[in-house]
């Protein structure tokens, strides 16, 4: 496995810590990256990762920019795509002449992209993933890993039967950044991901506070719970099943009515800080477009396909979008937006 080549396209908090664990592993490693001055941090000191013990680890990484990449020559073996879910098609195309006829990409992101990798770069190239990971990135070439690679937990699954079978070829790779569990059940598993997120991501982030804080105010709690059990009986109308999670034994045998819950428990139990905060939030104060219409939107733009509602995460994304257009800005005082209305 040491002789594959792989890129790393994405290399926020996440994608920055994986490339760093699987360089150190002594794996052959690329980064690609969109934002410059993160780029040139790492060319001129290396990716600096803050452990939860208070550590600095500095790490050498081999990135490149966007517009390099046309100056790359030698194809990759596997693609790690660590970007957000609305940058999905064009990174796919962005790297699909680099990628070889049987190689593989992986998706460890956040949203239902399964359909949009595998429309650019074939099923029979297309695996996913789910990832449980904290950490915030807020200076370039600084990432602040929140949790360790003992914590840090994937799922692997295969798109279809063109790629059953190769899911241990990612595993091996993965196993250098966290521990690893594969699925025959990938959409299910990215959906009970989603269901987590659609309780922790934009309720929190709406609040402009740490997750853990946002979960002391009164009636968040309630919130995040209602949000994530609309996802979920999003996903079982849609097909979909309850499947293990993180790691934790049992989960998947909890009552629908209390999984989302359990989920959001476990997440929790992961998190060594109490100043993480989530990703949709770490892009708003970065000015940044953030993934709330492909995590409670999409639970909304499903349940009305099916003839349903999801009235909680409406609420939540109409918040949102008043965020993202300027309107607002992250408050803690907007709980009573969505305490008062869910």
């Amino acid at each position: 496995m040491s002789e594959k080549r792989i890129a790393v396209v994405g290399t926020g908090a996440n994608g920055a810590a994986i490339a760093a664990d699987f360089t150190n592993a002594g794996l052959d490693v690329t980064c690609i990256e969109q934002w410059p001055a993160h780029v040139e941090a790492i060319r001129a000191e290396g990716l600096r990762v803050k452990t939860p013990q208070g550590e600095v680890e500095t790490t050498a990484l081999d990135i490149f920019h966007l517009c390099q990449v046309a100056e790359l020559r030698q194809p990759f073996d596997l693609v790690f795509l660590v970007v957000k879910a609305y940058d999905t098609r064009w990174s796919c195309e962005l790297i699909r002449p680099l990628l070889k006829p049987d190689g593989l990409a992986i998706g460890i992101q956040n949203g239902m992209s399964l359909d949009d990798m595998a429309a650019a770069l074939g099923p029979e190239r297309t695996l996913g993933a789910v990832i449980e990971i904290a950490g915030n990135l807020f200076e370039p070439g600084i990432v602040e890993r929140q949790t360790p690679v003992a914590g840090t937990w994937f799922n692997v699954g295969a798109y279809d039967e063109r790629t059953r079978g190769r899911e241990e070829e990612i595993a091996t790779v993965l196993r250098n950044a966290g521990a690893v569990d594969v699925t025959d059940d990938i959409r299910s598993a990215k959906w009970m991901k989603l269901v987590a997120n659609a309780a922790e991501m934009v309720p929190s982030a709406i609040l402009g506070v740490p997750l853990v804080e946002a979960l002391r105010v009164p009636g968040m709690r309630e919130v995040m719970d209602a949000a994530g059990t609309e996802a979920l009986d999003t996903a079982l109308r849609l097909g979909h099943e309850i499947v293990p999670m993180f790691g934790q034994e049992g989960i998947e045998d909890t009552p629908p009515e209390r999984y989302a819950a359990a989920l959001l428990d476990a997440v929790l139990a992961g998190w060594s800080l109490e100043d993480t905060r989530v990703a949709v939030l770490q892009d708003w104060m970065k000015g940044r477009h953030a993934e709330g219409e492909e995590i409670n939107g999409l639970v909304v733009a499903e349940q009305r396909k099916l003839g349903g509602a999801a009235p909680v995460n409406e609420r939540l994304m109409e918040v949102a979008r008043r965020i993202e257009s300027g309107e607002l800005e992250p408050d803690i005082a907007h709980a009573g937006l969505l305490v008062a209305n869910p």
